[in-house]
């Protein structure tokens, strides 16, 4: 009897769907209690039956009965009461509900609800003991073990439920980043491209219109990537500080700024694919609101740290942030560039400046590469 209660055990540790879970409980608890029948209900959060596991009944009279159970009656009562239940002729009782037709006759019944806590799950019930008259009280302890084990299957698949919805959350929230991050800031580069073009000579103009036009294809390419792999793998990684390089040159290429760039010489080394792929994506981010909003002739990046830090600090000589300008964590870009840094266990803050301009710190935890 221990090793079939533990084979019921390991149905919910196998991977096993619930359905497959209670088809496979019912069938221990009418095997091991001696019963004709038996059937799990499982209830909504409004007491509605929303799964139905049985055993017993052959194809053609399930057909024939039709509509199953929906825990009127005695089925009821377990669930309210949330106790036990035996019965030797449930036929008798005052809450009985009566047999549909087509539904063979059953009268000894034991009943126990399937819950945790005082949280009811549904019921776990048998009827028609073999070789007795009704069900002992050893089979009403038997069933009601069976019966916890049934609402852990339960809980552990609603709980999944939600993990999923909640991944599905973490997902759009993470595409709603990556297309203002990666996509939009592109998008606004090569609008920049075209605008600066329309000054241009016209035997010029025909090969910057190409190469916008390009970048707008590349840009197709990371929604496509953005939608259905926004993982950066290692083995894709070129490295931070070629990565930091081309984001530079793309963002301000044609806007008339000085720019400096300055690099640790061992980043690629102490930054992994992720913190690389998130620190280029805030450094686009803050250079495209420089390019934008700033005014500034000249901009600088620096990227240093200690072992287990990597600090990015840009520094413009713009027109600074305009009074009532939002902070980080107010605002969608500041908002995601905050949410980056801190999911990597680092920070992101709009510093104090004592000169005209804007200063920008970004950091993160690091991690060594392998």
């Amino acid at each position: 009897m221990v090793s079939r209660l533990l084979g019921a055990v390991a149905g919910i540790t196998a991977g096993l769907d619930l359905p497959a879970t209670l088809h496979h409980i019912v069938d221990t608890a009418t095997d091991l209690a001696g019963a004709r029948y038996g059937a799990i209900g499982v209830l909504d959060r409004h007491g509605q039956v929303v799964e139905f596991v049985h055993t017993g009944l052959d194809h053609d009279r399930v057909s024939a009965i039709g509509r199953l159970p929906i825990g009127r009656g005695v089925l009821g009562l377990v669930v309210d009461v949330a106790k036990p239940l035996r019965l030797a002729d449930l036929t008798r009782h005052p809450d009985a509900a009566g047999f549909p037709p087509h539904h063979p006759m059953m009268r000894s019944f034991l009943g126990v609800p399937v819950r945790i806590g005082t949280e009811v799950f549904g019921n776990l019930y048998l009827c028609e003991k073999r070789g007795a008259a009704e069900f002992t009280e050893d089979d009403e302890v038997l069933v009601e073990s069976l019966a916890a084990i049934a609402a852990v299957a339960i809980e552990n698949s609603r709980l999944h439920g939600r993990l999923q919805d909640l991944a599905v959350l973490a997902d759009r929230e993470r595409i709603a980043r990556d297309l203002h991050d990666k996509v939009i800031q592109r998008l606004f580069a090569a609008g920049m491209t075209l605008q600066a073009a329309v000054r241009l000579p016209t035997a010029d103009l025909a090969e910057r219109v190409e190469a916008a036009v390009d970048e707008l294809d590349a840009v197709v390419n990371d929604i496509r990537q953005t939608i259905f792999d926004l993982t950066v793998h290692p083995h894709e990684h070129r490295g931070l500080t070629a990565a930091v390089l081309a984001v530079v040159d793309d963002m301000t290429r044609d806007t008339g700024l000085a720019v400096s760039v300055r690099l640790a010489p061992d980043l690629d080394h102490r930054v992994d694919a992720r913190g690389a792929d998130a620190t280029v994506t805030a450094l686009r981010e803050i250079l495209a609101n420089t390019v934008r909003h700033a005014a500034a002739t000249s901009v600088d990046v620096d990227l240093s740290g200690a072992a287990d830090d990597l600090v990015m600090v840009v520094t413009d000589d713009g027109c600074g942030p305009h009074p009532g300008a939002p902070t980080p964590g107010h605002g969608h870009g500041l908002h995601n560039l905050a949410a980056r840094a801190e999911a990597l266990g680092g920070t992101f803050r709009i510093a104090a400046h004592t000169a005209p301009g804007t200063r920008v710190v970004w950091t993160i935890r690091t991690q060594v590469g392998t």
